[in-house]
């Protein structure tokens, strides 16, 4: 037989008489590919929302993170400038070099705070 002869050839089917589709293969195949192409449609769309939400949603993470940064450079500030205050007055105060460390800082009780202190309220 001849090289480029079909009859050998198992992939090419040729189209007998009784094998046309039928236009309602016709209208099924159509119908197939058009819900293909929504659906394909809907989830090119649910996947750029996704990045959409997903852009949004670390642009506010990185606004929160600067916030609190701010914050804790504040606080860091205002915890030195507190120590400081401290440091000046403890030469002052007498009664500190004697008592513990529970006694000097005691915690919830405002009686052993000593009233002739006076600190500026630290601004931010």
């Amino acid at each position: 037989m001849a090289q480029g002869s079909d009859s050998n050839d198992t992939s090419y089917k040729s189209p007998s008489p009784g094998s046309r589709p039928s236009s309602s293969d016709d209208a099924k195949k159509v119908m197939r590919r058009e819900k293909n192409r929504i659906a394909a449609q809907k989830s090119r769309m649910r996947q750029t929302q996704k990045a959409d939400n997903l852009h949004l949603e670390s642009e506010n993470l990185e606004k929160e993170n600067a916030a609190l940064r701010k914050e804790v450079k504040q606080l860091t500030e205002e915890a030195k400038y507190l120590s400081s205050v401290l440091s000046s007055h403890e030469p002052l105060c007498t009664g500190l070099a004697t008592q513990t460390p529970e006694l000097i800082y005691p915690p919830h009780h405002s009686s052993y705070h000593h009233q002739h202190i006076t600190v500026p309220h630290y601004q931010h």
